[in-house]
């Protein structure tokens, strides 16, 4: 069954993440041969698309997708044997949280220090900014590591510490909506009028590969946006496209965006 993996990839274009899915199939073949328990690094929404597109190819193995609450953006995957049950202790995760002087920082600061003590991405899930504390949701192996020497974010004093995932609270995002027209919902146009750069600009960073629709790289201008993609621009940020609104008498379509903060 494993001496051809590359035809359970073949679909898989995008040549960066082809590297992710063999390791995928190497924890599947994992479980085939000694009916352990694997689980993935924390997985963006793309990633975690693409993950299961080979894991529906093999009967013999069940999943979980597990962020630590219910509408976590990246999650890890748990595979098991089939004739397995899930228990939420398979799952790898530990949450903490972090309090101190933190009026002020941002989504990127908190990734930023953790990143910092030489922890990779993938390690940590989603980051849940409230006003008395931040919640950041890790893998086990590195929870106990950022409890003792996380101590400052940017200039402040921080205290850590783990939590329970009973504690875990959807957090606030803060984001600017602005609403326009556009002639069509080509990528180019839309990245044009929301970050406020010429046409010939957001076609150039499109081909050079700096942005993602729903987490999905993406290199055609041309690509048609919908409702509910987000859009994130590598320099710039990201955007949602929340709402299309209407078409005007001038044939233009009206939508209305939330540019993350």
């Amino acid at each position: 069954m494993f001496y051809d993996k590359e035809k359970y990839i073949a679909h898989i274009k995008d040549a960066e993440q082809v590297l992710n899915m063999r390791r995928i199939l190497d924890k599947i073949e994992i479980v085939y041969n000694t009916h352990q328990i694997q689980s993935t690094n924390f997985l963006n929404p793309y990633e975690c698309r693409l993950a299961k597109s080979i894991l529906n190819r093999f009967d013999q193995v069940s999943y979980v997708e597990d962020g630590g609450f219910t509408k976590a953006e990246r999650k890890v995957i748990v595979i098991y044997p089939e004739y397995k049950s899930f228990y939420l202790e398979d799952c790898p995760i530990t949450p903490i949280s972090i309090t101190g002087n933190i009026n002020g920082l941002k989504h990127s600061d908190f990734l930023g220090s953790i990143l910092s003590l030489g922890i990779t991405r993938e390690k940590v899930g989603d980051i849940l900014i409230h006003e008395d504390n931040v919640q950041v949701i890790t893998d086990n192996g590195i929870s106990d590591f950022i409890v003792l020497n996380l101590n400052k974010v940017k200039n402040s004093n921080v205290k850590v510490k783990t939590i329970n995932r009973d504690d875990l609270r959807e957090g606030k995002v803060d984001f600017k909506e602005i609403t326009f027209t556009l002639p069509s919902l080509r990528l180019d146009s839309i990245i044009s009028k929301v970050y406020n750069i010429s046409r010939n600009d957001s076609i150039n960073i499109i081909k050079n590969r700096r942005v993602k629709v729903n987490w999905e790289p993406i290199e055609k201008a041309h690509f048609e946006v919908e409702e509910g993609d987000i859009i994130s621009v590598r320099g710039y940020g990201r955007f949602k496209l929340y709402s299309i609104l209407h078409r005007t008498k001038k044939d233009r379509i009206k939508v209305m965006t939330r540019i993350l903060l």
